[in-house]
């Protein structure tokens, strides 16, 4: 018995051995799993170009009272901060819906008057157009907050509500100069500011920057909304009513339904850095401005 107990002995030598090994292999594994599992550098953030800084205003549909507010709110701002070559870009949709898209349309080109104001065309802008071509067309229209915009342009609801269709078809142009109608059909597509693309509705995620389809551009939702995939360019977009402003990576929506919701939304870009201003109408008519930085 002590022979055996001696022979035993060495094996017993043999696994206090590897017991000690184990945990140096252990510590080294760990190591190599922690380098595995450590996250890459970040990609860089999307950026407009060095030197600009540009304030995106979503959705107005007729809020000229939001729609001032935001423009002395982003004046003040712009004033407050290192010179920078500022450019302001309407999402599209200043018509219909809301009481004053025909002051909403004046302010506009006054501002524009000032500094640089680049509009993009909305699907209203688009339906408000075709509503002076035939008759079912301007049916379409006043179901979709067109009434509003012909009350606007200085018809009485008296008037409006004595026209039959045709009769109203035939108005439409004495009520809306030809002149703002070219200007209203001269809006922009898309706008691309570095890494950011600017569009009323939205884009074809099937479909490359310059191969778009108008149609998407104004009218897209599903398709594009549900994309989680990259696209080539961070997409601003409005069209789509969101309670706040809604940022998924590879989109941002910033229509916050003013003309329903009160709240009228502008994205303001520097750099790799975001920015958030919005004229909010109190139950009491008040407006009141608020700033807040994503960012941080």
């Amino acid at each position: 018995m002590p022979v055996a107990h001696d022979r035993a002995a060495p094996a017993k030598i043999t696994v206090i051995i590897a017991a000690a090994a184990r945990p140096r292999k252990t510590v080294t594994m760990l190591k190599a799993l922690q380098q595995m599992l450590r996250p890459a550098n970040p990609a860089p953030r999307a950026a407009v170009p060095e030197g600009t800084r540009y304030y995106v205003i979503g959705d107005i549909h007729g809020c000229l009272d939001l729609y001032e507010a935001m423009i002395e709110a982003i004046e003040s701002d712009d004033s407050a901060r290192p010179d920078a070559k500022t450019q302001i870009i309407l999402l599209g949709d200043l018509v219909d819906r809301g009481p004053d898209s025909a002051g909403v349309v004046a302010r506009t080109r006054s501002w524009q008057q000032e500094r640089t104001v680049r509009v993009l065309a909305g699907n209203h802008e688009e339906m408000f157009l075709t509503s002076f071509k035939r008759p079912e067309a301007l049916r379409h229209f006043l179901k979709h907050g067109g009434r509003e915009t012909v009350l606007s342009y200085g018809m009485t609801r008296e008037q409006f509500n004595a026209c039959t269709l045709d009769e109203l078809f035939d108005l439409l142009p004495q009520i809306v100069p030809q002149s703002e109608r070219e200007y209203i059909a001269g809006f922009e597509d898309m706008i691309v500011a570095g890494d950011y693309l600017f569009v009323h509705a939205g884009i074809d995620p099937a479909r490359p920057i310059d191969e778009q389809k108008r149609t998407d551009i104004l009218w897209i939702r599903d398709r594009f909304l549900n994309h989680s995939g990259p696209l080539d360019k961070v997409v601003v977009h409005g069209h789509t009513i969101c309670d706040d402003v809604a940022d998924h990576g590879n989109r941002i929506g910033i229509d916050t339904g003013a003309f329903r919701s009160g709240v009228l939304t502008a994205l303001v870009l520097e750099g790799d850095r975001r920015r958030v201003i919005q004229a909010r109408q109190r139950e009491t008519g008040a407006i009141e401005i608020s700033r807040s930085n994503p960012n941080d």
